[in-house]
């Protein structure tokens, strides 16, 4: 079998401003420099604002770039973090990211660097994902890019863009294992002490966190119970008798409270209780599926197709920490 050819002295170049969010400067860099420290001579990392000059992150610290844009290496990985920054950004930055965004090998956002990307053009027509409570203003905004608020993360091309803060880390996880392989990507995950690696398209947030919270007591102790016996009968018959309504009235009022139906909120916990047994423990799968609420390992298949497009045994595979020797 061929070796794999290590890339060497590819430049990450991350670009920095007023107002940008420190851990989506940070988590990207952590990650290519464990990678540089496993394997010298792989990345070559550099910062770089408008002028020159530091900048100060939207936590207040003030961080010193390496260049000034029109003095920076020519990026093999442009990484555009987010932060309040990018609400009303210098127009030269997004003049400098539609001249030079497109040369870079791979063009990647945090967070909502997504919107500058955006506004310099270089997303229309992509599949891209931002912060969840930033991607209704990227779709209004820039109707030709198709927003995905979902996912983690998305490849689109040589275009990756990332949600909220630590997703971050995960999207560049991804791009190390792409260029040095699972070995050196495990070694800067186990480093950080984080997963290697969340996949791409597993949901930003949770079950519990993607639904309001009920207002009405009974509403929320129906909530409560879902998440605590998601292999139980909960269909809107089931769960209207435990909160004394009608099933008609009961489906409008969790509606009308936590913003999704109930059947939608039963299947969200339904995956989430799955995946975290897969991760979490050595069940087999047709134990998981019983006891996510699924009754069959062909429907729990259909779901995890359906949700994050994987089937439940890959999911395993990519997402199980292996243990450390």
């Amino acid at each position: 079998m061929a070796q794999r050819t290590r890339p060497t002295g590819r430049t990450v170049l991350v670009l920095l401003f007023d107002d940008v969010q420190s851990l989506d400067v940070t988590g990207p860099v952590e990650v290519f420099a464990g990678a540089e420290k496993d394997t010298p001579g792989t990345y070559r990392i550099r910062t770089a604002t408008l002028d020159g000059a530091p900048v100060r992150t939207s936590s207040g610290l003030t961080v010193a770039p390496d260049h000034a844009l029109a003095d920076a290496p020519e990026p093999d990985t442009l990484v555009v973090p987010g932060g309040q920054g990018t609400r009303d950004p210098d127009p030269r930055l997004t003049d400098w990211l539609r001249g030079h965004g497109p040369r870079a090998r791979r063009l990647v956002s945090v967070c909502t660097g997504a919107i500058l990307l955006a506004r310099a053009g270089l997303l229309d027509g992509r599949r891209v994902t931002t912060h969840w409570a930033y991607s209704g203003r990227l779709a209004r905004d820039h109707p030709a890019v198709d927003v995905d608020p979902d996912p983690i993360y998305v490849r689109d091309g040589h275009v990756a863009t990332s949600a909220g803060v630590t997703s971050g880390i995960d999207l560049a996880l991804a791009l190390v294992e792409e260029d040095l392989g699972r070995d050196v990507a495990l070694t800067v995950a186990r480093h950080l002490v984080v997963f290697l690696r969340r996949p791409g398209n597993q949901a930003q947030f949770s079950a519990q966190l993607a639904a309001q919270t009920a207002r009405r007591e009974p509403l929320r102790e129906i909530q409560q119970w879902i998440t605590e016996h998601p292999g139980a009968d909960l269909s809107v018959e089931s769960l209207a008798a435990r909160a004394s309504l009608s099933p008609r009235h009961f489906a409008r009022a969790f509606q009308a409270e936590t913003g999704t139906t109930p059947g939608r909120y039963v299947d969200r916990v339904r995956l989430e209780h799955a995946r975290r047994l897969l991760e979490d423990t050595g069940d087999g799968v047709e134990e998981v599926s019983r006891a996510s609420g699924y009754g069959t390992t062909e429907a729990m298949r259909r779901a995890f197709v359906k949700a994050l497009g994987t089937s439940p045994a890959e999911y395993r595979r990519r997402f199980r920490p292996t243990p450390a020797h």
